[in-house]
């Protein structure tokens, strides 16, 4: 275990902004955690995974401890479902792919994802359909001020829509170390429901889609949408789409009757906010070397050397744009710091 000064973080952040971090290390073993943990310097705390759903804002005047636990573990299994437990610093990815070719179902609507496993349970990610949830049964914790080792069960971690309790009451508290999945080796409970994924199986002649069939559907849909971070800097969504009371939405739709919508209940839905952000005139537009994204309204994207401030500030003022003009804040997914 190294400790680094003034260590740049732009290869550490999918947005590529270009910051350093007061101290940094980078640790793969829970023992190391521990050793870090106890010995950081008296600077603020500052815990790294993937990089993904974050935009830096400035240098890191912070210890930060970069997650970098790997590996990947069958914890048992019968002939139709297998517990796996993968390691905080697994890339979600290639973690999504590996249960895939083992013929392991219920996360192939989430590929593609930016990120590691260890983050994943934090805002409880989704896409098309299906979130983490689903198909999670517990994670394995270090509390950072007594070191002590915890699991948290699926009912402790009180998930929600792009939410969890690592986001509320238990937020700075614990280090994800491990998260267990429960997924099925046959009879998958498939979600092929939303538009986009019927479209591109449809063009395939695909009728009874596999895992891999959804997967690569996926895939097809978020690379023509999402740009790749390697190549142009996001962190994916940048926005969550908003989740309206009955009467917020009926005014809503008084003004804009052509709008798209999700029921979530009787008295909730859900406004996409990258049509809202397309509404106010921001899709495709460039400030500077920050921009949205031409395919995808809710990605903003870092053209080369735009700086966290700079792409924080075009947030900000979509928020502002599209509350004036409709009337609905959309609250950004994204933790700035």
């Amino acid at each position: 275990m190294r400790v680094e000064e003034n260590k740049s973080l732009k290869n550490l952040n999918t947005f590529g902004i270009a910051c350093n971090a007061r101290y940094f290390v980078s640790v793969k073993t829970i023992t190391e955690l521990k050793q870090a943990l106890s010995q950081k310097p008296s600077e603020e705390l500052f815990i790294l995974g993937g990089g993904s759903n974050m935009l830096l804002t400035g240098n890191l005047d912070a210890f930060v401890l970069h997650i970098n636990l790997k590996g990947i573990e069958i914890l048992k299994e019968t002939e139709a479902e297998v517990f796996v437990k993968a390691m905080a610093g697994e890339n979600w990815h290639e973690f999504v792919k590996y249960c895939i070719e083992k013929g392991f179902g219920g996360l192939e609507n989430l590929s593609l994802i930016p990120g590691n496993v260890g983050t994943a349970p934090i805002q409880n990610i989704g896409a098309y359909g299906v979130e983490l949830k689903d198909t999670f049964v517990s994670c394995n914790t270090v509390e950072i001020q007594t070191l002590k080792e915890r699991e948290f069960t699926k009912d402790e971690c009180a998930f929600e829509y792009r939410n969890s309790i690592f986001k509320n009451e238990a937020k700075g508290n614990y280090i994800i170390t491990s998260v267990t999945f429960r997924l099925t080796k046959r009879d998958h409970k498939t979600s092929v429901s939303y538009g986009d994924i019927k479209k591109v199986l449809s063009e395939k002649n695909i009728e009874t889609p596999t895992i891999k069939d959804i997967s690569e559907a996926v895939i097809t849909i978020r690379q023509s949408k999402l740009p790749d971070p390697k190549v142009l800097g996001n962190s994916g969504s940048f926005f969550k789409n908003p989740v309206v009371d009955s009467e917020t939405f009926q005014e809503f739709r008084r003004n804009f009757p052509e709008a798209p919508f999700y029921e979530v209940s009787p008295t909730a839905f859900k406004i996409p906010a990258g049509w809202l952000i397309e509404k106010a005139g921001f899709k495709g537009q460039r400030f500077g070397d920050a921009g949205v994204h031409k395919n995808q309204a809710l990605v903003l994207v870092n053209y080369g050397k735009a700086s966290g401030k700079e792409i924080w500030q075009l947030a900000m003022d979509i928020q502002k744009k599209v509350k004036e003009l409709t009337g609905i804040f959309i609250e950004a997914e994204v933790n700035v710091f």
